[in-house]
């Protein structure tokens, strides 16, 4: 059986960054989100498969508690520290 791993993409980002600076195109089956605790937050490309998993939404959960539907970042934003957010997609990823 061959096992297909989705690949994380991550992109540095701030609250204060231009308008015009480049974003990545999101795939077809992916989303963007932002990570972070602070100002600085990073742009991530996930799998819209990882939304359904009780990991995830208990991030999603913790976004909602958060920034309700007022995200700062203009897009969904997980207010978690990078290396725990990696650490779900890892995760996540050795399921597929």
């Amino acid at each position: 059986m061959h096992r297909a791993k989705h690949s994380i993409r991550r992109h540095s980002s701030s609250s204060s960054s231009s308008a015009t600076a480049k974003v990545e195109h999101v795939p077809k089956g992916h989303l963007a989100i932002y990570v972070g605790e602070n100002k600085h937050k990073s742009r991530f490309i996930v799998p819209i498969s990882y939304l359904s998993h009780p990991l995830f939404q208990d991030l999603l959960r913790r976004s909602e508690e958060e920034y309700g539907f007022d995200h700062p970042m203009g897009g969904l934003t997980i207010p978690c520290t990078e290396n725990a957010f990696k650490n779900v997609t890892c995760y996540l990823d050795g399921l597929n």
